[in-house]
C-alpha cells in the first residue's frame, strides 16, 4: 500500500523524465580537474587507462596533454564505438584504444564519475590491481555519493527523495519513460550501487591498494558545516589518490 501511494504521489509531483546529476555541468568544460591539477603534470609520456571511459572525452583530452599512450576501458559496446570515432576525428587513433579490457599495464589508472555505478566495486579494485605497473597509481574522482541531495541521481526527483521514497516505488516511476525492464536501482543504465564514504572507505581497506591521498570535497553551499560526523550528507565529491598496498 505505501509502495502504491509513494507511486502515485511521485507521479504527480515528479517530472516525467529527470536529468540531474548529467554531464551537461561540464559542457565546454574538462572533466579531468575533477582529478586535482596535480593529475596534467604527471601524464607526460605516459601510459594511462581510463577505466569506465564512456565516449571516451577524458581519454582523448589526456592524449592531447601528452600521454603517450591512452586505453579507455568500459563494458558498453556501443559506447565504445563512439570513444573510437571520437579517437579517428580528433587525429588520435593511434595514441588511443578503446577496448572492454586488456591485458596492457599502465603508469596511472583513472577513474571519473563511475565508482557509484559500479555493480562490483571491490572487483573493479582487483582488476586495477592487475593493471598497474609496479609503482604506479590510481586516480579516483567520484561524487554525488548516496546520501548527497542528488545521490539517487535520476531518482532525486527533489532533494534526498532516493532516501525518502521506496526503491519500487522509484522504479514504478521510472518504468513510465524508460523501457529497459530495470526492477532495481542496481539494474539502471549506468547502475547505481548506493556507494557512500564509509562504504568507499571500507571498500579501499580491504582492496589491494592503500590511500596516499583523500579528499572530501563539500557542497558548496553546505560547506560551513562539512565535518566527519555531516561528511555523508553534505560531501560532493569523494578524490583520492591510491597506491599499491606494500
Amino acid at each position: 500500500m505505501l509502495t502504491n501511494l509513494q507511486y502515485r504521489m511521485l507521479k504527480r509531483i515528479a517530472p516525467r523524465s529527470r536529468a540531474s546529476c548529467d554531464d551537461s555541468v561540464y559542457e565546454g568544460k574538462s572533466k579531468l580537474t575533477l582529478l586535482g591539477t596535480e593529475l596534467l603534470r604527471k601524464i607526460a609520456g605516459k601510459t594511462v587507462i581510463d577505466f569506465g571511459c564512456g565516449e571516451g572525452r577524458e581519454a582523448i583530452e589526456i592524449a592531447q596533454r601528452g600521454a603517450k599512450r591512452v586505453i579507455g576501458i568500459d563494458i558498453r559496446d556501443d559506447i565504445l564505438e563512439i570513444a573510437r570515432k571520437r579517437a579517428f576525428d580528433a587525429g588520435l587513433q593511434d595514441t588511443c584504444q578503446f577496448v572492454s579490457s586488456t591485458a596492457e599495464r599502465a603508469d596511472i589508472v583513472v577513474s571519473i564519475d563511475a565508482f557509484e555505478h559500479f555493480s562490483d566495486p571491490a572487483g573493479i579494485l582487483r582488476i586495477m590491481d592487475t593493471l598497474l605497473k609496479a609503482g604506479g597509481e590510481v586516480l579516483v574522482s567520484f561524487g554525488p555519493t548516496w546520501y548527497h541531495p542528488l545521490g539517487g541521481h535520476l531518482f532525486s526527483v527533489f532533494p534526498w527523495a532516493h532516501l525518502l521514497f521506496r526503491e519500487q516505488a522509484l522504479i514504478r516511476w521510472r518504468s513510465g519513460f524508460k523501457t529497459d525492464g530495470a526492477t532495481r536501482f542496481g539494474e539502471v543504465a549506468g547502475g547505481l550501487n548506493q556507494m557512500t564514504v564509509r562504504k568507499f572507505e571500507r571498500l579501499i581497506a580491504t582492496s589491494p591498494f592503500q590511500v596516499a591521498a583523500l579528499q572530501l570535497l563539500p557542497i558548496h553551499s553546505l560547506r560551513f558545516a562539512h565535518n566527519r560526523w555531516t561528511r555523508e550528507y553534505t560531501t560532493a565529491l569523494v578524490r583520492c589518490r591510491l597506491i599499491k598496498r606494500t
